[in-house]
């Protein structure tokens, strides 16, 4: 299965992109990576002689690979055909789980450029400028040894 699925893989590559890169991963699946769409399209076994688990998701900025977005399992029998139909809609599904996030942090980077605030606090989930507990305890003990040391030297003379 993991010749045939290193094939089917080969030639699914070609539909979908003109470049890829295609290799195994440590548990016997096939990777597709599209580095110029930032994709990735996983194929591994379910354990049926004739179906196979099609995953997809994103690559991030660093080139490592997000956990996947969407997936599905395809019968051998629909061909590559059929296997690409599948895969472009579950491509489909990342990217637009993608857009609305990058379309939020636009929007943010708009409204600094303008000057404005964006929807976000700078400091989130503190109201005003309170000090911590530990902050009044430090306070505290330097006070006592400034007023120690002022009770020291006025008593010696």
């Amino acid at each position: 299965m993991n010749a045939q699925l290193r094939d089917i893989a080969g030639e699914l590559a070609e539909v979908l992109w003109r470049e890829h890169t295609v290799y195994r991963e440590r548990s016997g699946g096939v990777v597709i990576r599209g580095e110029h769409v930032r994709r990735w399209i996983s194929l591994a076994s379910t354990g049926s002689r004739d179906e196979i688990l099609v995953r997809a998701g994103r690559i991030l900025d660093g080139g490592t690979t997000a956990p996947a977005r969407s997936e599905a399992v395809v019968p051998l029998s629909a061909g590559t055909g059929g296997l690409a139909m599948t895969c472009r809609r579950l491509l489909a599904d990342a990217a637009a789980d993608v857009a609305p996030a990058a379309q939020g942090r636009a929007q943010g980077r708009a409204a600094r450029d303008r000057g404005g605030r964006s929807g976000k606090s700078a400091r989130p989930g503190r109201g005003g400028r309170r000090m911590s507990f530990g902050s009044w305890v430090i306070i505290a003990c330097v006070v006592g040894v400034v007023a120690l040391y002022a009770y020291s030297t006025a008593v010696r003379g």
